[in-house]
């Protein structure tokens, strides 16, 4: 039996993580990336479509000068053949991952580990900088509606880790986790996960979900340990050599 809360864990996904800007093509929807990468950039079915869809998805992309990207769930199995057909690759497998806000929230947080704030201090913006989140993703969290919050995390007297957790009908979704280098395999990203259920618990969320590539195995064992289940997986869907 499905689970009833899938629908509303891709909502929050999508609501709290937004593109720049949206087109529709029928039953396709196209965001803007503006830099700020694949989850932002690309085009996802949101209703029926049909091969004309494609074709009017791929011209907005090409308008938008970001090569043609569609995010494929599974269970979406037309859509995956259309694409394979037009010459389309599935890359980077990515489960969105889920656990009870409760069973989170219950477990402590160091006073002086980790600190819910916003705006974003410029340190977190330097910690996501020097990973893999840079401005244009950094704006994403800007436009991103409330309720919204950063995570700053501090380990021997010093920021060492940054995320990003906003709610959306009672899911609160867990992005841009990132710990400075000198800091990983130290637990300071299970405090901030669960510094994360913490805050989202004041906000009324039930839920606390994220998504995580499958190739990073280390960061898929840890959420795992602490109780995080796969409620969806997506595939992105690219003509090689358009990257």
């Amino acid at each position: 039996m499905p689970d009833p809360q899938v629908p509303a864990i891709l909502a929050a996904s999508e609501a709290t993580w937004p593109s720049a800007e949206y087109a529709a093509a029928g039953g396709l929807r196209t965001g803007r990336a503006m830099g700020a990468g694949g989850r932002v950039g690309s085009t996802r079915a949101v209703g029926p479509w049909t091969p004309d869809d494609i074709i009017a998805a791929e011209t907005q992309h090409h308008a938008w000068g970001q090569p043609a990207l569609f995010r494929v769930f599974d269970g979406e199995d037309a859509l995956a053949e259309a694409l394979g057909a037009r010459g389309y690759r599935p890359i980077r497998p990515t489960p969105i991952l889920a656990a009870p806000v409760g069973a989170l929230a219950s477990q402590p947080v160091g006073k002086m580990t980790a600190f819910c704030l916003w705006p974003p201090l410029a340190v977190q913006r330097q910690i996501w900088a020097e990973g893999s989140i840079g401005p244009a993703r950094q704006a994403v969290m800007d436009r991103a509606p409330q309720p919204k919050t950063s995570l700053l995390g501090r380990q021997d007297d010093r920021a060492a880790g940054a995320g990003f957790v906003a709610v959306h009908d009672k899911v609160a979704m867990l992005h841009a986790l990132e710990v400075a280098p000198a800091f990983r395999r130290r637990g300071l990203g299970v405090a901030l996960a669960r510094k994360a259920a913490h805050w989202a618990a004041g906000e009324g969320a039930r839920t606390l979900a994220l998504a995580v590539s499958l190739d990073n195995s280390a960061a898929c064992a840890l959420y795992a340990a602490m109780g995080f289940t796969e409620a969806a997986r997506y595939r992105y869907f690219q003509q090689p050599g358009t990257e």
